[in-house]
């Protein structure tokens, strides 16, 4: 979501509850992802899904990441949480369709 550098990563095993529901941010196997620049820092979520019940992600802290460049895959119904700062301009809302590495999905102030 943003260029910067991996300041965290985290693999966290977990059941495959259907990706859509509430609880499998807490729940389903999934990875925290934190990147940061000199702005901002954001965390983002890798949450498998009933269906994929697997996730690659080959980056590891010290790593460089590039906006838009693919970083690790998900398929099959499974999700991308992405938080961003307080103070960020969202350009999307419930409902819209997204297209990974072209979508913006916020604009930080």
């Amino acid at each position: 979501p943003i260029s910067g550098k991996v300041g965290f990563f985290q693999h966290i095993p977990g059941e495959y509850i259907v990706a859509m529901d509430e609880k499998s941010s807490l729940r389903n196997e999934r990875t925290h992802i934190g990147i940061e620049n000199a702005k901002m820092k954001v965390l983002f979520k890798q949450i498998a899904g009933f269906v994929a019940r697997r996730i690659v992600a080959p980056i590891s802290v010290g790593d460089t990441a590039v906006a838009g460049e693919r970083f690790g895959m998900i398929k099959f119904g499974s999700r991308v949480d992405i938080l961003v700062p307080k103070n960020s301009d969202l350009k999307v809302k419930l409902g819209d369709k997204t297209v990974a590495g072209e979508t913006i999905i916020a604009v930080v102030s």
